[in-house]
């Protein structure tokens, strides 16, 4: 198993989310974030007053999910997500060792299992 967050623009998510699901990607996380990386600081008005801003708004995308489903997840989130300009984020993978289960209290079963009985890989 391994985990997928992406950081991307906030305009960007609803493409994303359309394009995770016309793959079968509906299980996912999304949390509001800001951030800083290669894109411009910005100024801003409030109240009057210029400032500038040097964390921008951006939204992260958790997703857990079978290895063989991580080259697809990753070339539809950055279909989706991609403008071209500084800015567009970034997308880190990493290994899932287990899952629990909150309400149980128990070991997930693991994914690349089932998809292998299912004959689900492809």
């Amino acid at each position: 198993m391994k985990k997928i967050e992406a950081i991307i623009r906030p305009e960007k998510l609803t493409d994303t989310i359309k394009g995770l699901k016309q793959i079968g990607i509906t299980g996912f996380t999304v949390s509001q974030v800001v951030g800083r990386g290669k894109q411009k600081d910005t100024q801003g008005v409030y109240r009057g007053k210029n400032y500038k801003v040097t964390l921008h708004p951006k939204v992260k995308l958790e997703i857990v999910l079978s290895d063989y489903m991580v080259e697809r997840t990753i070339r539809t989130i950055v279909a989706a997500a991609q403008t071209g300009e500084d800015g567009d984020g970034k997308i880190f993978v990493y290994p899932v060792l287990e899952a629990y289960n909150i309400r149980t209290g128990t070991l997930d079963f693991d994914i690349d299992e089932l998809a292998e009985k299912q004959g689900g890989r492809s």
